[in-house]
């Protein structure tokens, strides 16, 4: 990479469970690597700016907004994006409830949506509409009214306590 994109540097961390090695700069945010170096579509950019959520991801379970964290600063952690949910093929209970529930229109900020779900319900397994709507508002959707995204959660969190999760 051109040298006005800083220096050179090895970086390791997990990537939806699978330990990752690869040269990078130490300007790449985690977006741009997710997106153009491990082909994470899911990882949406919109705003660059950590206001519209598109782009979060779960930094040692924690969300964040990818487009302002450096790759650097996820040395030695543990990356969950929306390719890493599921197992054998099969969405995850949050997935499954969100397009059950139609909690989407065009789709760009469900990932977010998603992820922002699974780190919620991880932390509170029934919340209320005060705390979805809480964890919720830092990604922003455009087309749906959060009427089917609030419900989407609440199915959720059903499925997950249902299955013991």
């Amino acid at each position: 990479m051109p040298e006005r994109l800083g220096p050179r540097f090895d970086l390791a961390f997990t990537l939806n469970g699978t330990p990752v090695g690869m040269a990078t700069t130490t300007a790449t945010t985690l977006a741009d690597l997710l997106r153009e170096r491990r082909d994470g579509r899911g990882t949406k950019l919109a705003c660059e700016r950590a206001v519209c959520g598109a782009c979060t991801v779960l930094i040692d379970d924690v969300p964040r907004a990818s487009c302002s964290v450096f790759a650097f600063e996820v040395a030695d952690s543990d990356v969950r994006t929306v390719e890493g949910l599921g197992t054998g093929g099969e969405p995850s209970a949050v997935q499954a409830a969100f397009a059950d529930n139609s909690a989407f229109q065009c789709g760009f900020c469900t990932a977010g949506m998603i992820l922002l779900t699974e780190a919620l319900l991880a932390r509170d397994p029934d919340p209320d509409d005060a705390m979805i709507r809480d964890w919720i508002s830092s990604n922003i959707c455009r087309c749906t009214g959060y009427a089917l995204i609030l419900e989407a959660v609440r199915e959720a969190a059903r499925r997950k306590r249902e299955a013991g999760e």
